[in-house]
């Protein structure tokens, strides 16, 4: 497994999001924790998996219509 960990501030620079907008409106609602992001060692720090954010990012503009669930799937409706 051959994946990036981003801190919150890192993903903010990617993505051109603040990073209070990362914690308080896309963590748990867009981002979700064991899809997009770890808590290492059970802690409070946070580690964004860009590859997994940066795939649904780009399958979100080819599925405009498509509703992003809970475990990573799209509903199509």
């Amino acid at each position: 497994m051959n994946e990036t960990y981003l801190t919150t501030e890192e993903l903010s620079e990617r993505i051109k999001y603040d990073p209070r907008t990362i914690r308080e409106q896309l963590k748990d609602s867009v981002l979700l924790e064991g899809v997009h992001y770890v808590r290492p060692f059970g802690g409070r720090k946070l580690l964004f998996i860009w590859e997994a954010i940066q795939r649904d990012m780009m399958g979100a503009s080819s599925n405009s219509l498509a509703i992003p669930m809970a475990r990573g799937g799209l509903a199509h409706g």
